[in-house]
């Protein structure tokens, strides 16, 4: 016998863009200054100790397009591998940043400090990395994964490692364009489809 269900239907899922925009970052969606300063405009403060490097990037869909709305936050420790409030971490250093694609380009930029190896409490280092969480139209959760540097030595990371076709490990690597400049380029899908992170 067919039991009669009563419950109400589930609500249908939702991607997070464009909408995403007023609520993180107000002043990029036009909409004035709403904060005295909006969370993680940048994640180093004048001061920080290390390296200054600036990522520039694109987010592309299955077609190859530029998603000119994509919004990311990244987390990082600071030029020794310490994350704030760690002891002795930079207290200029907060690893914390919230920025979005270009409208008209699609292109991203994150000004930061390089970041240093983390250890691990087991002793193993961890190649010097940016952890990035992703949204945009089409994305139902957030998509996490990492920015890795190739002028680092990242054969001993733990989770390089890990992934099983070792040609993917190139989709998490900044490649250098110039002094202190690199550049990351994240696919959704398709060829060169960037590796996500189950976290």
């Amino acid at each position: 016998m067919v039991q009669s269900l009563q419950m109400l239907p589930e609500t249908a899922s939702q991607t997070a863009g464009p909408y995403v925009h007023i609520g993180l970052m107000p002043s990029y969606t036009g909409n004035g200054q709403i904060f005295d300063q909006e969370i993680g405009q940048s994640p180093i403060a004048d001061g920080a100790e290390g390296e200054i490097v600036e990522i520039t990037g694109s987010v592309y869909d299955g077609t190859g397009w530029a998603m000119r709305d994509a919004l990311i936050e990244s987390w990082q420790p600071d030029a020794q591998g310490r994350f704030a409030g760690e002891d002795g971490a930079d207290p200029h250093v907060s690893g914390f940043c919230r920025f979005a694609a270009d409208a008209e380009s699609g292109e991203f930029t994150l000004r930061t400090v390089k970041p240093g190896a983390v250890r691990l409490r087991d002793g193993r280092q961890q190649a010097p990395h940016i952890s990035l969480w992703i949204v945009a139209r089409g994305i139902n959760i957030g998509l996490q994964t990492r920015i890795y540097f190739e002028d680092e030595q990242n054969s001993t990371d733990p989770l390089l490692a890990r992934i099983e076709q070792r040609p993917r490990v190139d989709t998490l690597i900044a490649k250098k364009t110039g002094p202190g400049r690199y550049r990351f380029d994240i696919r959704l899908q398709g060829p060169g489809e960037t590796v996500f992170l189950d976290i």
